[in-house]
């Protein structure tokens, strides 16, 4: 993210902070996607469980409007992964009861067939079973760099650790997911 896009959020999040609904509109257009897929990947596919994530780590964000600092360490995106991983994990651990996604749910699919929707529908379910069974910091890890894209230096400061531990976590949890996914393989 260039100082620009920063600059713009920060922009964005003071004028909704003073009651700017179109302000406050466009800052969850550009950062609710984004963390909703975020927080989807993080509870396993529970969207109620999700949607409160998110709802409350946008409420923590519009709390800290007035005293935002942009020339701060995190950009509003890294802020708000962090916080929305926080609270996943939290809940996470109140209800452990979680379960993947249930049978018939439809994923956004464009291959033609419908054998194709089912087959990448169990495959998303595979990999939702599997990343609940995974450490959390191992999950947020993996989840943060492959399923969602942001480099290593943006999840350091959303896991608050350094780009070393991140790798290693990353790693980690990417040798973990191969193991549970190979597992479950196994098992049918």
């Amino acid at each position: 993210m260039d100082d620009r896009d920063r600059r713009h959020e920060a922009d964005l999040l003071a004028a909704a902070g003073r009651g700017d609904a179109r302000a406050a509109a466009a800052l969850l257009d550009r950062l609710g996607p984004r963390l909703m897929a975020f927080a989807l990947r993080m509870t396993g596919g529970h969207r109620p469980l999700a949607e409160d994530v998110v709802q409350e780590a946008f409420l923590r964000l519009w709390r800290r409007a007035d005293d935002w600092d942009a020339d701060g360490p995190a950009n509003i995106g890294t802020w708000l992964g962090r916080v929305a991983a926080n609270l996943a994990v939290d809940a996470h651990r109140r209800d452990a009861r979680l379960t993947p996604l249930p049978e018939g749910v439809e994923f956004a699919d464009d291959a033609p067939s419908a054998l194709a929707g089912l087959i990448q529908a169990e495959r998303l379910s595979a990999l939702d079973a599997a990343l609940l069974r995974m450490p959390a910091r191992q999950r947020q890890a993996v989840v943060l760099r492959h399923v969602e894209g942001y480099s290593n230096p943006d999840i350091a400061a959303m896991l608050e650790c350094g780009v070393e531990a991140v790798e290693s976590l990353t790693a980690r949890g990417k040798r973990r997911l191969a193991e549970l996914l190979d597992e479950g393989g196994e098992n049918e």
